[in-house]
């Protein structure tokens, strides 16, 4: 790790500056420059280098020493959401190279202070990581490494069962302590003869059997049992924090509850940065691009910039391009702002060569991406910005495998699936949605996990082992309901082997 050079503190204060007279509000921000195997070691820990020992970032290290050897990738920027901000640049680097990331750095440090996905971040987390680091390194003392690591294993298989929006809830589901009912009850316990007197229909004695017919008592009596029942469930409401739902009652020692809630607290860390992708390196290269060409490039470098600039923007057949599609989406509202080209009056124009030329010169862009930037994430900026123009204007389709010519092939350009196929992807960040649906299912202190089933069906071996996992933690059968080939079933793991079985429409009335 070095110091800036000279040349470097000058480039800085120069560009930070410009960020400020455009508009961009961030924290401090330090750089720090490091050689290709620094960055490299403090990329693969996902920019914090103090963080606890894992396998899983040696082996992201080697990915990125391979790739930068093989000339196959190349890191330009890394960036810490944390209050200062910390970037870090390579120090091989041009500095045609280096201004360019400084300046694709400050949007990004704008976006993490301004947008409202990163309102509720830890802005200590470099302090934090390091205390999680010194916390296993103790565990791993006592424990051994091994034992430690296996269980971190486990943990991490499950750091994407949070709730996505868990930051900005308030009424959660009650986590409160299950009934001792759940621990005591057996399934030879008499529901109806023992707990359950039904109130009869006021009449005469003499009208008392037309009035209180046996199968209306019957039927009176269930619907109290069934209502005993269901309040009886725990928990009451679903909950999506699977991680820490298993925090609280999960049978754990110690250690372990305190290694699991340090995978659930990194995990809530980065989660605003997959639902932020697109709009984060889109607005990041939207100012880079920006300050670059108005106020940053000399003439000698315009070549070396564009050649870099295109790289990143560079779109492979086949793959979408975070930064890319991000850039386009802010420009294209920034013009149709600027024109005019929104609400009622140009939606209900129905000529195309009009719509073409429209323009109002209103000169809103540049508020209108700010408080977009302030405002949404990815899933919300497509699905209110994309337009079958914007499709139209930059080639956009869909596309999939098509078995009887074995090759991969353009299915629609329809804008409604091409806005349905990039919604679909992310949602919930292309993950499943899974939820808490029950601690006690079907009365012997079971956990029932229940799939969102949004269309695709779950990968079979995937959820088996993601079970498997969840029972090192419960110590008892976990059970999870899904939808595989159209009809619901239920796989399950009892400490020993994996079994599936249709899901029975009785089963879910006693849950």
């Amino acid at each position: 790790m070095a110091d800036l050079s000279i040349e470097l503190v000058k480039a800085k204060e120069e560009i930070e500056a410009y960020a400020r007279d455009y508009g961009l509000d961030f924290f401090q921000t330090i750089f720090e420059v490091l050689e290709f195997d620094e960055l490299n070691q403090v990329a693969a820990y996902g920019g914090f280098p103090t963080r606890y020992p894992h396998w899983s970032f040696g082996m992201e290290y080697e990915q990125l020493a391979k790739g930068y050897e093989y000339g196959l990738s190349k890191i330009y920027e890394m960036v810490i959401n944390t209050d200062p901000c910390y970037a870090y640049l390579m120090k091989s680097n041009p500095l045609v190279d280096q201004k360019l990331v400084m300046a694709h750095v400050y949007g990004h440090c704008d976006f993490f202070k301004n947008n409202a996905w990163f309102a509720n971040t830890n802005r200590k987390m470099m302090d934090e990581m390091a205390n999680h680091g010194t916390r296993i390194r103790r565990y791993v003392d006592r424990y051994g490494f091994d034992v430690v690591e296996s269980f971190i294993d486990t943990c991490k298989s499950l750091e994407t069962m949070i709730d996505p929006h868990g930051e900005f809830t308030t009424n959660q589901p009650e986590l409160q302590r299950a009934p001792s009912l759940l621990e005591n009850q057996n399934d030879n316990d008499d529901w109806g003869e023992t707990r359950h007197t039904v109130s009869k229909l006021k009449s005469k004695d003499y009208m008392d059997s037309y009035i209180n017919p046996p199968e209306f008592l019957e039927e009176q009596r269930q619907k109290a049992i069934k209502k005993q029942k269901e309040s009886m469930k725990f928990p009451q409401q679903s909950t999506k924090d699977v991680m820490g739902f298993l925090i609280e009652y999960g049978s754990l020692n110690k250690w372990q509850r305190d290694i699991l809630s340090i995978i659930r607290e990194e995990a809530y860390y980065f989660l605003p940065q997959g639902q932020t992708k697109i709009m984060n390196e889109g607005w990041a290269s939207y100012w880079h691009s920006t300050m670059m060409t108005q106020k940053i490039l000399k003439d000698s470098e315009v070549i070396d910039y564009a050649d870099h600039h295109s790289g990143t923007l560079f779109t492979s057949p086949g793959r979408l391009n975070p930064y890319k599609l991000g850039i386009e989406l802010f420009r294209d509202i920034e013009e149709r702002w600027n024109k005019g080209k929104f609400g009622a009056e140009y939606e209900d124009c129905l000529d195309l060569r009009e719509k073409r030329q429209w323009d109002k010169k209103l000169g809103l862009g540049r508020k209108k991406i700010f408080e977009v930037r302030r405002v949404y994430n990815d899933l919300m900026f497509l699905d209110e910005f994309l337009t079958p123009e914007f499709c139209i204007d930059h080639k956009l389709f869909t596309f999939g495998y098509n078995p009887k010519s074995k090759n991969y092939e353009i299915f629609s350009r329809e804008f409604h699936k091409i806005k349905q196929g990039l919604l679909h992807a992310l949602t919930n960040m292309g993950r499943p949605i899974i939820v808490v649906e029950d601690a006690n299912f079907e009365n012997r202190s079971e956990l029932l996990l229940k799939h969102t089933h949004e269309g695709v069906d779950l990968k079979i071996d995937w959820a088996k082992d993601t079970l498997k996992n969840i029972f090192e933690i419960w110590k008892r059968p976990v059970n999870l309901l899904t939808v595989f080939s159209g009809k619901e079933k239920i796989i399950s793991f009892n400490g020993k082997d994996h079994r599936e079985k249709a899901f029975q429409k009785e089963t879910k009335s006693d849950t």
